[in-house]
């Protein structure tokens, strides 16, 4: 049977390292087999295809070297950077109980690329790269062999690359759009050189007089990669104009995103859902900025949008789970995480919120089983929540010296883990170890800068010991984090009333 069917075959089942085998060996037999060229890109382009419409992952250098923000003091409700947390007597949960991430965000249902993907700070996350995912979507191949002979440019060395792109002519093969375009995707995607594909998507367009959107789509992409994100903009609209595609609206929003223009993007996924009404991939960008906005409530509500299109979105059964959580309902919380332990996700997350949900839920029985599972599936980068939440648990039932273990052991696990500093240093206030208590704080503050309580407790420490000056000004850093929190604010004014009778 012609080797080239079994190519075909295993490029179809996704064996694309054996697709990409086969194909070599015919091509040491004939280079200039331009059948097989492509097949080969294709297979070794779907090995590290990243689907780039769900989101990219943000470093910290991208955070803090970004100029692109339109303006520097943004209104309320119109910025991602700065949304501040509203206060519960609006309906939504306090930030005093439902916690935000690293970033400043509030804490989801599940780790999205730039939320809680890794410790700001560290040099792994500056250096983190976002081409780490693969995609579950189907794909399909050409059913006919066409061969034509290419040119010396697509005979692979021995010990090189499979395609040398500096003698590569990218004017010939633009004008061949049953090559180009997956020529495109392995310029782009496999060899990551995104001016050579920039200028095979631009000549490509140019050769199709501007006609063919689908290159357009690709221009936008180049452009975006490189930080040219009006350019992007442009290109991605003129392609809408052409044809309305459900990855091109998403690609547009992402643009606006990353200009932190939400309002923009809503905008522009709103329009998509009046061209695709259900659209799932739409209502959950929808969600994921109304949930970056602090606006829970709606988040929630197109989260329930999604579910109504389809049962089984991972995201929103666990957003929607973690907001019943925080909103003081356990039980119902309960029953989504075991709808997605149903579904068949066993893992260490899923298992602690579980015991968290029976814990307040008060079904004893299944707490401490579900954490000892938790900690049997946990990594390394989750047993320190795990023994984290279990120091709650030793907490509520009035444990002292269990709590205190279970954080110690948290902070083995992850030394940077905000949150376990602070309660240590809660428990060390209690014991009368002020000293030891304010170095908590004082670590907990620095690795945590988006939670309130080390600041609050801090403060408080340095009030009752008779320094007032210090309180103050840490008292203030805590408003600035939660400008809602009333504990704060009494010492606040309490602080101002003693200055004024000083």
């Amino acid at each position: 049977m012609d080797p080239l069917f079994y190519a075909l075959s295993y490029y179809r089942r996704r064996k694309f390292q054996k697709c990409t085998d086969i194909c070599t060996d015919l091509l040491q037999k004939n280079p200039y087999d331009q059948a097989v060229w492509s097949l080969k890109m294709r297979a070794m382009t779907e090995e590290v295809w990243v689907d780039e419409c769900d989101g990219e992952e943000e470093g910290l250098a991208d955070v803090f070297m970004d100029d692109n923000s339109i303006a520097q003091v943004a209104r309320p409700g119109t910025s991602l950077r700065t949304a501040a947390p509203p206060s519960s007597a609006q309906g939504m949960p306090s930030q005093a109980f439902r916690p935000t991430t690293q970033s400043g965000r509030p804490l989801s249902g599940v780790v999205r690329p730039g939320s809680q993907g890794g410790r700001p700070g560290t040099m792994d996350q500056i250096l983190r790269t976002p081409r780490t995912a693969h995609t579950a979507r189907p794909v399909s191949a050409t059913s006919g062999r066409h061969v034509r002979l290419g040119t010396a440019s697509m005979v692979p060395s021995t010990d090189g690359p499979f395609i040398n792109l500096a003698r590569l002519n990218l004017t010939k093969y633009a004008t061949q759009q049953n090559v180009a375009r997956a020529l495109f995707d392995y310029i782009y995607y496999h060899e990551n050189d995104i001016r050579h594909a920039l200028d095979l998507a631009a000549q490509a367009t140019q050769a199709e007089e501007f006609k063919d959107w689908w290159w357009k789509v690709q221009l936008g992409r180049c452009y975006f990669r490189l930080g040219l994100f009006r350019d992007a903009e442009k290109q991605f609209k003129s392609a809408l104009q052409q044809n309305d595609n459900v990855s091109t609206y998403l690609l547009l929003g992402r643009v606006y995103i990353k200009l932190d223009q939400p309002m923009a993007a809503l905008e522009v996924y709103k329009n998509g859902q009046d061209k695709f009404p259900g659209e799932v991939t739409l209502l959950t960008a929808i969600a994921r900025i109304y949930e970056g906005l602090h606006d829970l409530p709606k988040a929630v509500k197109f989260y329930k949008d999604v579910l109504h299109f389809d049962a089984t979105h991972v995201e929103a059964i666990a957003c929607i789970g973690t907001n019943h959580f925080y909103t003081d309902q356990p039980e119902v919380a309960l029953r989504f995480y075991r709808r997605l332990l149903q579904m068949g996700i066993y893992n260490c997350e899923i298992f602690n919120n579980l015991g968290l949900c029976c814990f307040y839920a008060q079904q004893y029985d299944m707490t401490l089983t579900c954490f000892e599972r938790a900690l049997s599936l946990a990594t390394d980068q989750t047993v320190a929540d795990v023994w984290y939440n279990l120091g709650h648990i030793a907490l509520g039932i009035g444990d002292i010296n269990l709590a205190y273990q279970c954080f110690r052991l948290s902070l083995v696990s992850n030394n940077d883990h905000g949150e376990s500093y602070n309660n240590l240093g809660v428990l060390e206030y209690r014991r009368g170890n002020l000293e030891t208590a304010r170095a908590f704080f004082m670590t907990a503050a620095s690795l945590a800068p988006h939670m309130f309580q080390p600041h609050y407790n801090h403060a408080t420490l340095a009030h009752n010991t008779g320094d007032l000056q210090t309180s103050y000004i840490i008292v203030q850093k805590a408003l600035n984090v939660f400008p809602e929190h009333v504990d704060s604010k009494e010492l606040l004014k309490s602080l101002e009333s003693h200055f004024h009778t000083l």
